[in-house]
């Protein structure tokens, strides 16, 4: 799991909760900052999972290039 990803999750969830808390006070300004909180969330948590299946990938990657030089050796 990325560090990003969990980031983002963190600031999801804050932000929904002071939107929520916005929402029961009637505070406009809590709810505005609540939602805007939370997109910077969502969009933080997928690019986290993007450089995550990138960083999988390229492992993914080498194992398989060490394979075929494993097999090209023993030949």
């Amino acid at each position: 799991m990325d560090k990003d990803e969990i980031k983002g999750k963190a600031k999801d969830i804050a932000g929904r909760a002071e939107r929520q808390v916005g929402e029961w006070t009637g505070s406009e300004e809590h709810q505005v900052k609540g939602t805007m909180k939370q997109g910077e969330g969502k969009v933080q948590n997928i690019a986290g999972k993007a450089k995550d299946a990138l960083k999988n990938d390229n492992d993914a990657e080498r194992e398989n290039e060490q394979d075929t030089d494993r097999g090209r050796r023993s030949a």
